[in-house]
């Protein structure tokens, strides 16, 4: 049996991770500035994470959601306190995709209707609902298609009042990233998450803000969409939740109800999912992260910015992107086989760095250095011999 070959893979064999650095199977050390899509936010192996989950695997590692799980009710009770959610209930479960399927589904239940607003360029994840809500026609299946979900365009105030005026009574629920990750490091304004927030309120809707990539702390408050001074009736969590182990989850205001049976997981919550998601936050706040990641964050921004060929420098804290211009399409590849730096890209003109969450300031410095050689590299022969 060969592998189903749905990814476009690089030639690199990763075997060894330390903090923010990578190394493959002939040696090679990678500079780690994108984090596996974000997932990486206390850094690759961190000592007190790994402690963590070695010790909770000599005791149990899963036992289904059938008994009592007490690192549930302390996962629950820390994320309340870090997040400042200590109000909001938490469901558990696996993945980026499987908790925005349950915040959709838990919104149609909740309102009793079926109608959801997703925006332009918005990714929700891969499965039934969360790919109905993704604004990617490619990857959704003819059995996904449906007309319960529409599409609005991204920070557009009128044409979402102009929507809620018409369907309202209809809709169950608006589904919004504050920071778009894959449609491009997409900067939601405070004006349109607040009108987000007023209207599902005029009308008797949820809104969930799809926090997978954007939030646990990656912009520098726990939630991105609190940024805009309002807070959401749902937010998902997945990717920076567990470093690595898999584990998403749902956080619920708490006028929505919960009843036996209404949402379910084998493996959500499980003994060894918790023991991540526990060391990670413990590391999150003796290390104050989010406190980190704007400083550097900002750091990155305001150096990028004074760099030639890329422009549209965007994000908050270490979460940025920005625009390549045409003649530095190759840039992400070139950084990554001829420097040994690892990022991420949206489309092809867009780059993205999502790293760990602790990366130092030497180790920003160090990729701020190999995109200015890149740049240099890549510069069209006219420039060089201008300057």
């Amino acid at each position: 049996m060969q592998l189903f070959d749905v990814y476009p893979l690089n030639d690199i064999t990763i075997v060894k991770g330390e903090g923010s650095y990578v190394w493959d199977d002939k040696g090679q050390r990678y500079l780690d500035m994108y984090g596996g899509h974000a997932v990486i936010s206390i850094g690759h192996a961190h000592p007190m994470y790994v402690q963590a989950i070695t010790e909770q695997l000599n005791k149990i590692g899963f036992y289904s959601n059938s008994v009592k799980i007490p690192l549930q009710a302390e996962l629950a009770k820390q994320l309340g306190e870090v997040s400042g959610k200590e109000d909001y209930k938490l469901f558990l479960c696996n993945s980026g995709a499987e908790a925005n399927e349950n915040a959709i589904k838990l919104a149609s239940f909740h309102t009793g209707r079926s109608k959801i607003v997703a925006f332009s360029k918005a990714f929700h994840g891969r499965t039934s609902l969360a790919v109905a809500a993704t604004d990617n026609k490619t990857i959704v299946a003819p059995v996904n298609s449906t007309d319960n979900v529409t599409f609005l365009p991204f920070n557009d105030v009128a044409a979402l009042e102009q929507h809620f005026a018409q369907h309202g009574k209809d809709t169950a629920a608006v589904i919004v990233e504050s920071i778009q990750g894959v449609g491009g490091i997409n900067m939601a304004s405070a004006n349109f998450l607040q009108a987000i927030r007023t209207l599902c309120d005029e009308h008797g809707a949820v809104c969930i803000a799809d926090e997978v990539q954007c939030g646990y702390g990656r912009s520098g408050s726990f939630f991105a969409f609190d940024h805009a001074g309002v807070a959401a009736d749902i937010y998902t969590m997945a990717k920076g939740m567990g470093n690595g182990f898999p584990v998403g989850g749902i956080v619920i205001a708490p006028h929505i109800k919960a009843s036996h049976g209404m949402l379910g997981t084998t493996f959500g919550g499980n003994h060894l999912a918790c023991a991540a998601a526990i060391a990670v936050l413990d590391v999150m706040q003796s290390e104050r992260l989010m406190k980190h990641a704007v400083e550097i964050g900002k750091y990155l921004m305001d150096e990028l910015r004074s760099m030639d060929g890329i422009h549209n420098v965007r994000g908050r804290g270490l979460m940025i992107g920005f625009d390549v211009a045409d003649e530095y399409k190759t840039l992400r590849s070139h950084m990554l086989h001829q420097h040994h730096v690892f990022t991420g890209v949206a489309k092809p003109s867009v780059i993205r760095l999502l790293p760990a969450l602790n990366l130092t300031k030497e180790q920003a410095d160090e990729y701020l250095t190999v995109m200015r050689r890149s740049l240099k590299e890549l510069a069209p022969a006219e420039q060089v011999a201008a300057v």
